[in-house]
C-alpha cells in the first residue's frame, strides 16, 4: 500500500450491516483492511464468554475447529460482498459448498485474537474460492480453502452451480 492509499477497515456495525449473523454466531469482530478483488484480514476476540466453551471443554477451553473455518468464511463473505459492491438484503445467504485442506495447527482458547487473512482465488459461476489462514500471535492456527456460493434464501433449494 502507497502512503497516498488508506486502509479500508469495518467496525462491528458495518460488519453487521453486512453479515446476518448475530450472537452467538457472529465471529468476527473488526475488520483491519480489505482490497476489493483480492484480500481481507480480520480479527476475532476471543474471550472466556464465549458460549461455546461452557462444553469444549470446561476443564481446558478450546474454540471449536469449525467456529474458527467459519469465522473465516464469514470474513470472506465481507470481502466478497465488499467485491461485488453490493449490501446484502435479508435474502441473501452465503452457503458453503467445499471446504479444501482444512488444518488445525494449534489450539485457540480464551484471551487469543483469531487474526483471519482470507485472499480470492477466484470466482466462476456464481462460486468463489478463497484461501485462508488464521493465526494467534503470529503463529498458524488453522488453514483452508474455502469455496462459497451467495444465493437468495427464496432460491436456497436449488443447486449450487
Amino acid at each position: 500500500m502507497t502512503t497516498t492509499e488508506t486502509s479500508k477497515t469495518m467496525d462491528i456495525c458495518e460488519i453487521k450491516s453486512y453479515l446476518p449473523h448475530r450472537y452467538p454466531l457472529l465471529l468476527v469482530d473488526r475488520v483491519i483492511s480489505y482490497e476489493e478483488g483480492k484480500t481481507i484480514t480480520a480479527i476475532k476476540n476471543v474471550t472466556v464468554n464465549e458460549e461455546f466453551f461452557n462444553g469444549h471443554f470446561p476443564h481446558k477451553p478450546v474454540m471449536p475447529g469449525v467456529l474458527m473455518i467459519e469465522a473465516m468464511a464469514q470474513t470472506a463473505a465481507l470481502l466478497s460482498f465488499k467485491t461485488m459492491n453490493l449490501k446484502p438484503d435479508e435474502n441473501s445467504v452465503v452457503y458453503f459448498v467445499g471446504i479444501d485442506g482444512a488444518r488445525f495447527k494449534r489450539p485457540v482458547g480464551p484471551g487469543d485474537q483469531l487474526r483471519m487473512d482470507v485472499e480470492i482465488l477466484r470466482n466462476a459461476r456464481g462460486i468463489w474460492k478463497y484461501k485462508a489462514v488464521g493465526t494467534v500471535d503470529g503463529q498458524v492456527a488453522v488453514e483452508a480453502e474455502l469455496m462459497c456460493t451467495i444465493r437468495s434464501a427464496t432460491d436456497a433449494s436449488q443447486p449450487a452451480g
